[in-house]
């Protein structure tokens, strides 16, 4: 018979993505929760239409702690984290069914690879997802505490793979984009700003430069095509750049009041030299 298995949906926003999740972990779960932190775009209204998912919600925190809250809440021993601009193709689906058959006792949990996307076009190379710790036992698995780009820390030895991928279908347009990266830019300035990291010359300058060159001619992301090069781009000069200039604002940027008040006393200087 198998491990019976929970899906958890983490989301906000996601009318334009949550039913064609719903409709790929359908294939593998004997539970939906689709966990839900603040909608206004009408996901609430798709999700309660859906007679074999349980909506729950809460308020957003970080990545972790709202992950970290979901998880005891699925019914099964076995839980799939998956995002709302992710699918699960047939393969994949196949694969978790014969692995939760007999999952291996001494594993807590498996890593599952992405195939990615932008604007529906698959990256072939240029995507820079590599893998998650999406699948696992409920009651041995936390996300570490981190605002963005969270992980499970999982001892290595207790961690299988899986051999398919998800399909993740990260932004379908500059707006989704935009909307999505002005968050997580801000997110990863504020966790690297905590770990005592400042922004200097050579991160705002060399380290886009540096990470262009790894995407586009490192990892042959020029064989993407047009897709490639945006992506390359876009993760260079828009996501390491700016969260860079996000770190180097929190350090040095100056307040309306700072500025106002200096003019007013270059002004009274001025005033009392004449």
């Amino acid at each position: 018979m198998g491990e019976k298995l929970s899906v958890i949906i983490p989301c906000k926003n996601e009318a334009h993505n949550i039913v064609g999740c719903l409709e790929s972990v359908r294939a593998v779960a004997d539970e939906i929760l689709v966990a839900d932190s603040g909608s206004t775009d009408g996901t609430l209204e798709i999700v309660r239409a859906q007679i074999d998912c349980r909506l729950i919600q809460n308020e957003w925190i970080d990545y972790s702690t709202f992950k970290n809250w979901a998880i005891p809440q699925a019914t099964h021993d076995w839980v799939l984290i998956v995002d709302a601009d992710e699918r699960i193709p047939g393969e994949l689906a196949g694969e978790i069914i014969e692995t939760l058959i007999s999952p291996a006792a001494d594993l807590d949990g498996y890593w599952i690879g992405f195939r990615s996307y932008f604007m529906g076009h698959e990256l072939r190379f240029a995507s820079y997802n590599n893998s998650a710790f999406r699948l696992f036992r409920r009651d041995r698995c936390r996300y570490t505490d981190r605002r963005v780009h969270e992980e499970i820390d999982v001892d290595k030895d207790r961690a299988g793979k899986l051999k398919c991928r998800f399909q993740h279908y990260s932004f379908w347009s500059y707006d989704d984009y935009f909307q999505k990266y002005v968050k997580y830019t801000r997110m990863g300035a504020d966790e690297l700003w905590q770990r005592g990291k400042r922004a200097s010359f050579r991160t705002l300058l060399v380290r886009p430069m540096l990470r262009f060159f790894m995407l586009y001619v490192v990892r042959l992301g020029f064989l993407d095509g047009l897709p490639g090069l945006q992506v390359c781009m876009l993760t260079a000069y828009f996501n390491t750049f700016v969260k860079q200039a996000r770190l180097w604002e929190r350090e040095h940027a100056l307040s309306v009041s700072a500025v106002d008040q200096e003019d007013a006393e270059n002004r009274a200087a001025k005033r009392r030299a004449a």
